[in-house]
C-alpha cells in the first residue's frame, strides 16, 4: 500500500475546508500531516489556511497572484516516482501535505483554492494542453475575466502570470470545470462539448472527495 495516501480521517477534514466554506484547519488534519510528513507539512497547511483567509478581501487579480505564487513553491515530482501511478490528480491536502505534484496537481490545488476564496466557477478552466518546449502534455489553469475574454494562465513552469496569447509555447486542447467541458483549439473559451464528468481522472477525484465527505475515508491506494 502506497505510504504517500494520507490517513482515513483527512477525507472529511478536506471537503469541508473546500467544499464547505470552513477556513479552519482542525487540530486532527495538522497532527496526520505532522505524523506523516513532519513540520514542513504543517507550515504548509497553516500558510494555505493564512492564504484562504487573509486573500477573502482581495481583489481577483490580486488571489491569482497570491495562489499562483504559493503553489509555485511545491517541488514538481512526476505521479509514478510519488504516488506510484502513471496518472494520480491528488487533493490539494495530498499535494500539499507531500509538498510534491505534477502539473495537474498545482492546476488542481489553484483551483479549488481560488473557488474557495470566490472566484466563480464560470471564470476559472483546468487547462490541457501541449508544451511545445517539452514536447509533452501538460496543465495549467486559465481564468476568464470575464465571458469570451482571453484568458490569463496561471502555470508552474513560467510563474508570471501571463495572457494566453503570449504563451506561444503552450498548444490548448481542451479545458474544463465542475460544470462542463470544452475543446480549446483556439487560446479563449472554445467550443463546449459536454460535461466535464467525460473525464475519467476529473470524475474519480471528485469521487474521492464525495466518498471522503460521506464515510470519512480517502483512497490509501493500492495494494
Amino acid at each position: 500500500m502506497l505510504l504517500h495516501f494520507l490517513p482515513s480521517k483527512w477525507g472529511h477534514l478536506f471537503f469541508a475546508v473546500v467544499l464547505a466554506g470552513d477556513l479552519v484547519v482542525g487540530n486532527a488534519l495538522i497532527e496526520s500531516a505532522r505524523s506523516l510528513y513532519g513540520i514542513a507539512a504543517v507550515e504548509r497547511l497553516n500558510h494555505w489556511q493564512n492564504l484562504m483567509t487573509y486573500s477573502q478581501n482581495l481583489s481577483e487579480p490580486q488571489k491569482l497572484v497570491e495562489v499562483n505564487d504559493f503553489f509555485n513553491r511545491m517541488r514538481f515530482m512526476n505521479d509514478i516516482d510519488h504516488w506510484g501511478e502513471e496518472d494520480f490528480w491528488a487533493t490539494p491536502v495530498e499535494f500539499l501535505a507531500s509538498g510534491a505534484g505534477d502539473c495537474e496537481d498545482f492546476s488542481i490545488a489553484k483551483y479549488f483554492t481560488l473557488r474557495e476564496m470566490g472566484v466563480s466557477d464560470e471564470k476559472l478552466r483546468i487547462t490541457y494542453v501541449k508544451a511545445v518546449e517539452l514536447d509533452q502534455a501538460h496543465m495549467v489553469l486559465s481564468y476568464f475575466a470575464s465571458p469570451g475574454e482571453e484568458p490569463l494562465i496561471l502555470d508552474n513552469l513560467i510563474s508570471e502570470i501571463r495572457p494566453a496569447s503570449n504563451r506561444k509555447d503552450l498548444v490548448p486542447v481542451y479545458n474544463f470545470n465542475g460544470d462542463g467541458l470544452w475543446l480549446s483549439r483556439q487560446r479563449g473559451e472554445g467550443v463546449r462539448v459536454g460535461e466535464s464528468s467525460k473525464i475519467k481522472t476529473w470524475t474519480e477525484l471528485r469521487r474521492r472527495l464525495q466518498k471522503s465527505n460521506s464515510q470519512g475515508k480517502l483512497n490509501e491506494g493500492n495494494s
